[in-house]
């Protein structure tokens, strides 16, 4: 395994076709919380098919077919060599959707992934990999862009740069707008990696221990969902329509049963935000920004 540079970043995947249809869209939507109360008529809109809506975030996990799934090698231009990191190793940085149009409740459409962006940090300090996932419809018209950065612990010293690496968005210094609380369930992993994200680091008590972890540890992209929830309840009025994007920086685990405070701060259409445990004085989220279309 390792990083060839700057041969990376022409690495693209090949086009590949995904289908989801309205049970993933209300099974994501369960699985960051929403309709705990089967009466809430707000939150109901994203668990029943009547009238579906869609949370932004859920574009993470729509296209889960295709996780695991063998697939051509990496298209690369001739005579350049392929870089493979340590997946054993790796850690799940930040994260960002961003919708060029709203998603529907059910669709088929076209995914590409590409490298653009690879930071040294230095050999036995690891690597920063920016890659970024492009939908498609039959048009060939962009529906979402999604761009996440992995640590590569174990891939530092390849001689790419140091320096470079998109900044975090910064968050206000005055108190938060407003903050709302959402209590996670005790067995909140186990449904939401029903998604399609099977790491047993989620799911099996000693391969949580083994990992350094007490107990299993929640999905920071299931956390990355409810700081979504806060905007929709807190922002849009539960109009998933409004979001343009939504992006964040993942700081610490969260564990299930935790109550995750998120802390919102309004200026125009930017609302940035960050997530804590009060319970154990743990930031989980950083660097938090919605953009309102």
């Amino acid at each position: 395994m390792a990083i060839f540079y700057p041969d990376i970043l022409d690495q693209k995947t090949a086009p590949r076709t995904f289908s989801y249809g309205d049970k993933d869209v209300m099974l994501y939507a369960l699985g960051v919380g929403l309709g705990q109360d089967p009466m809430n008529e707000t939150e109901l809109g994203f668990v029943y098919e009547k009238n579906l809506k869609v949370i932004p975030t859920a574009a993470t996990v729509l296209a889960s077919s295709l996780r695991g799934a063998a697939g051509p090698a990496p298209e690369m231009p001739a005579g350049h060599r392929p870089s493979q990191i340590n997946f054993l190793m790796v850690v799940h940085g930040e994260q960002k959707v961003e919708l060029h149009k709203p998603l529907s409740a059910s669709g088929t459409y076209t995914a590409q992934g590409r490298t653009v962006g690879a930071y040294d940090k230095g050999e036995g300090k690891g690597a920063v990999i920016y890659n970024e996932t492009v939908w498609t419809d039959d048009k060939g018209e962009k529906v979402a862009t999604l761009t996440g950065s992995t640590f590569a612990r174990g891939d530092g010293g390849f001689g790419g740069p140091s320096e470079g690496a998109p900044e975090p968005h910064t968050v206000p210094t005055r108190a938060p707008d407003l903050s709302v609380d959402f209590t996670t369930r005790e067995d909140q992993a186990l449904l939401y990696r029903l998604n399609g994200d099977r790491n047993p680091l989620h799911s099996d008590p000693d391969v949580a221990k083994r990992a350094g972890f007490p107990r299993p540890i929640l999905h920071g992209l299931c956390t990355y969902g409810i700081t979504c929830r806060a905007v929709l309840q807190a922002i849009t009025d539960f109009d998933p329509d409004q979001i343009l994007s939504h992006q964040a920086r993942f700081s610490a685990p969260v564990f299930p049963g935790d109550t995750i405070t998120v802390d919102l701060w309004k200026d125009g259409k930017n609302i940035s935000f960050e997530a804590r445990v009060k319970e154990r004085g743990a930031t989980v989220i950083k660097n938090g920004l919605t953009v309102l279309r």
